[in-house]
């Protein structure tokens, strides 16, 4: 095989680059993860320690890739490798990548589907199906979409098509490359969907029930903070920024020598905790002012959000077009950027086009998806299985490596010397992979213990609550 060598193509402006990149952090957990986790877990108690995480966790990884994604011009896989060689390591250290470059696919194989009920729902909310809905129709509505309701097989296979426009609408973008593709798209689709975001806060504001949201999410709860608050906090931050998966390993391989990473990197970090922060003031006033219960995840999109905007007659059509197509573009710029991973490593395979190699992934991506429209099963187990082992364990991987592996030397050519190189430095050797190794660990049994019922011992029961229990019969 020929020598892999550095990327020939770059981003055309900055502006596009931290479009795209905003764009790659900004996706649906900023919608429904973020604001009911931050009501459920101390309200600004919560919010305060997110930002710390955020400022000290998230931030220092993001900068991290960045760096190193630009220092090799390369894939995830080949630039780490590569870097490894340079500093006379081990090329095992090559597996942080390859964990990087499987936890995005992996991602992308649920988040397609996901993306394609919100396409659903933006043709729902466009013909008016909304209009003087009630609770336990929305919800019967939710079934019959994913295809566990009436007529699951005419649903399954219609999902299926919506499933293939949408995984078509992300290889005619990442197959037409960094500028003309992905690029060109984010500075369209970016300042577009900041516009709708600030046109559905501004109407939830006015017609809801703003007060409500305001002590939902930013009164102080101490009472409610406790360990398990940390280790949410923590999760939402490194999470929601994107770090872990080598996305933004890849988008750093197409930065040019005058983008500043540091400044770069805290704009896209503040940006996507802006988008966390105001959406819930995008969702909850017209939950509180309906009486509607703000429950969390797909249940709050999906089923409270058009009973709401169902009561608010002509603005709440209008509205409920824009809040879906919303989200549809958080998930269509996320989803361009992880698909872009796994394309980036393809192209540059010898003899491999880059909408060869779209189409290639694009294929597989339907295939997956398919079997996750038959059984949703597989579709919460790799949730679980991307969200609690392999993003944070490519977290840990990638501060060690950028941390202890990779010289002070290396990294400063892409930081820069002084008080930023010093912290950074001292907290992605020390700091980052300390908590990132607490969410590995303690988040992992969290979850099996919430989702899949498995008893866990008396000393991890004091930290992560008491075991579950059937309910009375």
């Amino acid at each position: 095989m020929a020598t892999i060598a550095r990327k020939s193509e770059t981003w055309g402006s900055r502006f596009g680059f931290l479009m795209a990149a905003v764009g790659s952090s900004v996706g649906l957990g900023n919608f429904w993860r973020f604001p009911y986790t931050a009501g459920e877990n101390g309200g600004g108690a919560f919010i305060l320690i997110y930002i710390i995480c955020a400022a000290f966790i998230g931030l220092p990884v993001l900068m991290a890739e960045y760096g190193m994604g630009r220092k090799s011009g390369m894939s995830a896989v080949e630039g780490i490798e590569s870097l490894a060689r340079a500093e006379s390591k081990s090329q095992n250290w090559g597996a942080v990548g390859w964990i990087g470059t499987i936890t995005a696919t992996f991602i992308l194989t649920f988040y397609m589907v996901i993306s394609s009920w919100l396409l659903a729902f933006v043709i729902q909310a466009a013909k008016g199906g909304f209009a003087g809905i009630t609770p336990d129709l929305s919800g019967a509505n939710f079934a019959n979409v994913i295809g566990q309701g009436e007529h699951p097989l005419a649903s399954k296979w219609y999902m299926l098509m919506l499933l293939a426009l949408f995984i078509g609408a992300n290889v005619a973008i990442v197959g037409r490359g960094v500028k003309g593709g992905i690029e060109k798209a984010a500075s369209i689709l970016m300042p577009a969907f900041f516009i709708m975001l600030l046109l559905i806060v501004g109407f939830s504001l006015t017609k809801g029930d703003a007060a409500a949201t305001f002590e939902f999410l930013f009164q102080p709860k101490w009472g409610d903070v406790g360990f398990k608050t940390f280790l949410e906090a923590i999760g939402q931050a490194f999470f929601s920024i994107g770090v872990g998966s080598c996305l933004m390993i890849t988008y750093g391989a197409y930065l040019d020598r005058g983008t500043n990473i540091p400044r770069a990197s805290v704009i896209v970090a503040g940006s996507d905790t802006f988008v966390a922060l105001i959406a819930g003031f995008a969702v909850f006033p017209i939950v509180f002012a309906a009486g509607l219960d703000p429950a969390g995840g797909p249940s709050l999109f999906f089923v409270s959000m058009p009973v709401a905007f169902g009561g608010l007659g002509t603005m709440g059509y209008i509205m409920a077009i824009l809040f879906f197509a919303l989200a549809l573009f958080a998930a269509y710029t996320s989803s361009i950027s992880l698909l872009e991973v796994s394309v980036s490593w393809l192209e540059e395979r010898q003899g491999v086009t880059r909408m060869g190699a779209a189409l290639g992934v694009g294929f597989m991506l339907w295939l997956v998806g398919a079997a996750y429209i038959f059984s949703l099963d597989y579709l919460d187990f790799m949730d679980f299985i991307t969200g609690n082992v392999l993003l944070p364990l490519g977290g840990f991987l990638t501060a060690v490596f950028a941390g202890w592996v990779l010289s002070r030397d290396m990294m400063t050519s892409e930081l820069g010397e002084g008080t930023i190189m010093n912290v950074w430095r001292f907290l992605v050797r020390w700091f980052v992979p300390a908590f990132v190794g607490l969410v590995l660990f303690f988040g992992f049994f969290d979850k099996i213990q919430d989702q899949y019922h498995v008893q866990l011992p008396a000393f991890l029961q004091g930290l992560l609550g008491p075991n579950w229990t059937p309910p009375a019969q």
